[in-house]
């Protein structure tokens, strides 16, 4: 089943359950992954990969959101982002550990030759590839930054 599919059910199950705000999410995920389907002269179909990216990009949004919210003591508001993001985190695969992370970029380091800064471009190009949608873009160039610097 795909990505979008398992969106589509998960819809109909929070309709079933009466869960507002895992069905406000999804909607809004569904809503999202609809425009980029119709953006395009025709309707095309999206990748998994792209699909992901997609709920990537929602729940950094969501996450963006809820700071803001909290900065400005507006708790029910954040609260409510917070319950998104936790939905559309079921559908994104699991976050590199610092560690992890570590180890994953030392070897990209390695595969690329990269022993300067000035090849920075080299390890981030083949990292945000690599990684894609299991660590942040700014936390894979700070730590690239911390490896070559």
């Amino acid at each position: 089943m795909s990505l979008e599919q398992q969106i589509s059910k998960g819809i109909m199950e929070a309709m079933k359950a009466r869960d507002a705000a895992r069905l406000s999410a999804l909607r809004n995920a569904k809503k999202v992954i609809i425009e980029a389907k119709t953006a395009g002269p025709e309707i095309a179909e999206l990748s998994d990969a792209e699909v992901l990216k997609i709920v990537a990009k929602l729940a950094k949004q969501g996450s963006e959101s809820a700071a803001l919210f909290r900065e400005k003591g507006r708790e029910d508001l954040a609260a409510e982002e917070e319950a998104q993001v936790a939905v559309y985190q079921e559908f994104l695969p699991k976050q590199l550990s610092a560690e992890e992370l570590t180890a994953e970029l030392k070897a990209i380091i390695a595969e690329v030759g990269a022993a300067s800064m000035k090849e920075m471009g080299k390890v981030m190009g083949a990292a945000t590839k690599r990684l894609a949608g299991r660590a942040d873009g700014k936390e894979i160039s700070a730590k690239v930054r911390e490896l070559l610097g």
